[in-house]
């Protein structure tokens, strides 16, 4: 037994697999084919991974591009990033839109905005003129909006006023022309081809531009199956290079893929992790938690654990949700409070103060990860990573 546990700070950390995250990287690369290349998004701290961990390690793996939402996070992602070799240093695409005080950040942090609005061109525009830009110096993407409805130009008289932007005298250049799949996944349905179609319409509209790039996302785009051969085939129409984006699979999360996919993922890349920090024994008929939801039906043996919803862990999990404590499951009794979760070791006689318990993660046989949680909250296992508080320590491991 130990007398005297080891706690130094508040013990509640994630722990990011670098081998993982490189053996996601170069399964998404493989299966996107030779012809097209692969942005890795890093957005929301890298899907609550940890952007500062995980983005210099697809850059080092050989990621071009990486995507973020907002200029905070592409400036955050730079510096993470350091001083890399030229042939390792990527770009950082901005792909929420960029404001009026973050304009100057593109120019000094090297940051790529997408756009699809006249205000944005107009601003960016001042922008690098006020800091005496050559013409075509600053490099945009511009997004199609084909049916998603959410941002992006829309084709046809909109996009030829955006287009109109891009003279042989304007600091900016049309770079990439991109636009983001509802469905994705859904191969077989209409929306996904009607999407494709507009978008091959609204590529052909931007020729005239120039663009260099043309790109799609989602994470279930960078399977060949979806993207090949159309994507590289209308690249080629124009004289650009293709690009797909992958977000959720690069943290070893798969999505309905198509029939005769290779694209194989290792196991999710983080493990979410605490220790016991307290024990108790209590009495048949003893309450549990706030609002005395849960009731001892017999003698128990319980353990506390320092995690709670301010941590994202979440509140569903109350009395539904388990953790692994010596490779076994130890259910949550009561409520999961703002810092604090009780679970029940009366089955894990062994169980001690100081134990490490995996909140996320695979230990013998038994495995918890945020797909779990997401279906006992009823959301989507994005949410669940995104949630993870910044309270927690992320620690890059291997």
């Amino acid at each position: 037994m130990r007398e005297v546990p080891n706690f130094q700070t508040r013990p509640l950390w994630m722990e990011v697999s670098a081998s993982r995250l490189r053996a996601n990287w170069n399964a998404v690369r493989k299966a996107a084919g030779v012809s097209i290349d692969v942005i890795a998004i890093v957005k929301a701290d890298a899907y609550g991974h940890g952007s500062r961990e995980c983005a210099p390690v697809f850059a080092q793996a050989g990621a071009r591009w990486l995507g973020v939402t907002s200029v905070e996070e592409g400036i955050a992602v730079r510096q993470a990033l350091g001083v890399l070799p030229r042939d390792h240093e990527p770009r950082i695409l901005i792909m929420c839109g960029v404001w009026q005080r973050e304009a100057r950040f593109c120019i000094t942090h090297q940051l790529t905005p997408v756009v699809w609005e006249p205000y944005q061109l107009a601003m960016l525009e001042e922008e690098a003129r006020r800091q005496r830009l050559l013409p075509r110096d600053l490099a945009v993407h511009l997004e199609i909006d084909t049916g998603m409805s959410r941002q992006g130009a829309m084709p046809g008289a909109a996009l030829d006023k955006l287009l109109a932007h891009f003279t042989p005298k304007s600091m900016l250049r049309l770079e990439g022309v991109m636009t983001h799949l509802a469905s994705a996944e859904d191969t077989a349905g209409m929306q996904n081809a009607a999407q494709i179609e507009v978008f091959r319409d609204a590529v052909k509209q931007c020729a005239k531009a120039r663009p260099e790039i043309i790109h799609i996302g989602n994470t279930s785009s960078v399977d060949g199956n979806v993207v090949q051969p159309w994507l590289p085939q209308l690249a080629k129409s124009i004289g650009a290079k293709a690009m797909t984006r992958a977000g959720l699979a690069l943290y070893g999360y798969e999505l309905p893929l198509t029939a005769g996919s290779s694209l194989v993922l290792t196991q999710p890349a983080m493990e979410w992790k605490t220790r016991i920090v307290s024990m108790r024994s209590v009495a048949t008929g003893t309450s549990i938690g706030y609002s005395a939801t849960f009731t001892a039906p017999e003698p128990m043996r319980l353990a506390l654990l320092p995690v709670g919803y301010a941590d994202g862990f979440r509140r569903e999990l109350s009395s539904r949700g388990s953790v692994l404590i010596r490779n076994r499951r130890a259910p949550i009794v009561g409520r999961v409070s703002m810092d604090l979760t009780v679970v029940d070791v009366t089955h894990i006689p062994s169980a001690e103060v100081g134990d490490e318990v995996l909140l996320i993660g695979t230990r013998g046989s038994e495995h918890i990860d945020a797909n779990d949680h997401a279906t006992i909250a009823e959301t989507i296992p994005y949410e669940i990573l995104c949630g993870i508080s910044d309270r927690v320590p992320r620690i890059l491991v291997d």
